[in-house]
């Protein structure tokens, strides 16, 4: 495997943090790929598409691109230095310069940036509606909770009535948050925040939600559905533009959100560098491989690499699977969505008997006398 390539030494320059810039680094790798593929020169493109860049950090990162390459850097090491983009986009860049066809491997770079926009977006728009419904239970039950149930809890209070164990809890929760409840929301939300932030979004803790979403039905479909997906054209399209296998597989690696992808393409690349073909290296993973790449794909990939067609079956496996992300999206979606009025119901029910059930017995006890 080639490694990546260290930049030579240049000028000092300031650090720039490129945290928060993906959509301009999006932006304008989809429009210096058009104005490179339109006949206009690198330098003329890196400032058209500077202009209408709205960071003032990816601006500074234009110029210093512009700097370089006018020094007599390459594009592919000048890209690399900027941090913005993966190893395998770097490749795809450098591979592209040396050969001549930059501007057809900038559209490919341009293309795989949206697909992985879009791979990430089904996620998101499968979570976005179980999120939003929950969230909104919360507040509503919040609000209940701060401003009905203690009121409530006074009333039941002064009935001289044996409270069902549903009401004693309402009852409980009522005077709790007429005492503390403008501190503990607040308190609440921090620490719900701080363990999603933990448990879903800090680099050295973010396992623990993945393997969550790994193991959790219906998610775990649409997770395997998109690793599929990228797995396929990413890496067809690397070999396509003649990468080394090994080499796209470490960048396949990189670029993938999951850790048990990322670990099973880490060895695969190690096996195939061992000299073992696709089928030696599954057989060598074991039975975990069913649970990353259906058996079928599997066959493909083996009889692609035997018939010397395997850039191409792989793209054909990719988009087979971006199509079945999109259906799988919708089902969980309307799969869900019983799920969710279930939990909305038995709160509302668990209210409601908490309320009715002191009144009957109220009455029962008033009927006797």
């Amino acid at each position: 495997m080639n490694p990546r390539p260290k930049p030579t030494k240049k000028r000092r320059r300031p650090f720039i943090i490129t945290f928060g810039l993906g959509r301009d680094r999006d932006y304008f790798i989809e429009n210096a790929s058009m104005l490179i593929a339109s006949g206009m020169g690198v330098i003329d493109a890196l400032n058209a598409v500077k202009m209408d860049v709205h960071s003032g950090r990816m601006r500074r990162i234009i110029d210093n691109m512009s700097a370089d390459i006018e020094a007599g850097s390459p594009i592919w090491r000048t890209l690399d230095e900027t941090r913005l983009f993966p190893m395998h986009t770097v490749s795809l860049i450098r591979i592209g310069e040396e050969s001549g066809k930059l501007a057809e491997n900038l559209q490919v770079v341009s293309v795989e940036q949206e697909k992985d926009r879009d791979f990430r977006s089904k996620i998101r728009s499968a979570m976005m509606y179980p999120v939003f419904v929950l969230g909104l239970t919360v507040v509503f039950g919040l609000g209940i909770s701060f401003f009905i149930l203690p009121k409530l809890a006074l009333v039941f209070s002064q009935l001289k009535i044996q409270l069902p164990l549903i009401t004693q809890v309402l009852i409980g929760v009522g005077v709790y948050m007429s005492s503390v409840g403008l501190t503990a929301i607040p308190i609440a939300f921090a620490i719900f925040g701080a363990l999603i932030y933990l448990i879903f979004y800090f680099p050295k803790t973010k396992l623990i939600g993945q393997s969550i979403l790994f193991r959790t039905p219906g998610i775990k479909r649409l997770i395997q559905e998109v690793e599929v997906a990228r797995f396929g054209y990413l890496l067809g399209t690397l070999l396509e533009a003649g990468l080394p296998i090994t080499q796209a597989l470490h960048s396949l690696a990189e670029a993938s959100s999951f850790p048990h992808y990322r670990k099973f393409y880490q060895f695969l690349a190690h096996s195939i560098d061992d000299g073992y073909p696709f089928q030696a290296s599954f057989m060598r993973y074991g039975h975990r491989l069913r649970r990353l790449i259906p058996t079928p794909v599997q066959q493909l990939i083996i009889t692609g690499e035997r018939s010397g067609n395997l850039p191409e079956i792989l793209l054909r496996v990719g988009k087979s699977y971006e199509n079945k992300t999109e259906a799988t999206t919708k089902n969980l979606t309307v799969i869900l969505e019983p799920v969710l009025l279930v939990i909305v119901w038995l709160g509302v029910i668990s209210v409601a008997f908490a309320v009715i059930l002191p009144i009957y017995r109220l009455v029962g006890q008033l009927q006797t006398q």
